[in-house]
């Protein structure tokens, strides 16, 4: 084979299970979301090592991580999967216009992506936008293998980051919402310590906002949790807050038309200890499409005009 010439051993199947390793840091959860057994997995990656003839992965570790041959592979293994996905769909554009995927994350979806949506179609550029939504990791995965074109939502941990570029737009607080006419909602002096009386709807571990929920707990003394729910569906969440007197705790972007509808109510706690950053999302090895770029002046024009300056 010439050296100029890509080892044809190297299958896709290698390449995307690789990356789903880095992201999951296991095997056997990269083999649950591609649909394999953990030992196809297993032997995916080791196929792998012995085309490339070094270790892609720390295994003296719980989880696995990258070694610095792993490192470096990472970023052209993406680099190279989301090109071939934007050369397929240059090429097999669907009737009617170009298509590009958006990942959102549910306190956007609610907040910002319907006008920044309505708004993109208004120019009338004849290019279709996807819609998906989900927790972060999922959507972060998404675009590292090329799915996603764009995630709008809250900055990941900065092990997250790598590879990506963040524009930040604008910052958002976590609130403790229930419903109208609740308990706590009728002492003159809030107790933020009261709320461990009553049952508390949690974002899950691994979302995004859970970290800073746990700091806010911790700080304010509060905990463990002797009724906990853990839920990612807010649909679940704005129904059973509204039908007990369970207290949630979610962005506030996720309920903040419940709240001005007078549907759910915030609890009067400071929670400006609370605040992240909410924003872009995109690659760095791989400049934007146009039709992303159009898009993401339209959700720069709903965030100026609803939220204003940063």
């Amino acid at each position: 084979m010439r050296g100029d010439l890509l080892d044809g051993r190297i299958k896709l199947r290698h390449l995307t299970c690789f990356l789903e390793v880095a992201r999951l840091k296991s095997v056997s959860g990269a083999a649950s979301m591609l649909g394999l057994s953990q030992p196809a997995a297993s032997k995916t990656i080791q196929e792998l090592e012995a085309i490339l003839g070094v270790e892609l992965f720390d295994r003296s570790r719980r989880n696995l991580v990258p070694t610095s041959f792993g490192e470096v592979f990472l970023r052209y293994a993406g680099a190279s999967i989301t090109a071939l996905k934007q050369g397929m769909q240059s090429v097999t554009q669907v009737e009617g216009g170009v298509s590009f995927t958006v990942g959102a994350l549910p306190t956007v979806s609610a907040r910002i992506l319907p006008a920044a949506v309505t708004h993109f179609s208004a120019q009338r550029y004849g290019m279709k936008p996807r819609i998906i939504t989900g927790p972060n990791g999922y959507i972060i995965s998404q675009l590292r293998l090329g799915e996603v074109d764009l995630v709008i939502g809250r900055m990941a941990e900065p092990d997250v980051m790598k590879g990506f570029s963040f524009e930040h737009l604008y910052s958002e607080r976590i609130a403790l919402v229930v419903r109208p006419g609740h308990p706590l909602l009728q002492p003159s002096v809030f107790d933020i310590g009261a709320i461990g009386g009553y049952q508390v709807l949690m974002p899950p571990p691994g979302s995004i906002i859970r970290p800073t929920v746990d700091r806010f707990l911790v700080a304010n003394a509060i905990g463990p949790l002797a009724d906990e729910i853990e839920t990612v569906s807010d649909s679940f969440a704005r129904s059973y807050t509204r039908s007990s007197d369970a207290v949630w705790i979610i962005s506030e972007g996720v309920v903040v038309d419940d709240i001005d509808h007078g549907l759910l109510m915030r609890l009067p706690a400071d929670m400006s200890d609370t605040l992240g950053p909410v924003g872009l999302t995109t690659r760095t090895d791989t400049p934007p499409s146009l039709p992303v770029q159009l898009f993401a002046q339209s959700v720069r024009a709903v965030v100026a005009e609803r939220i204003g300056p940063r």
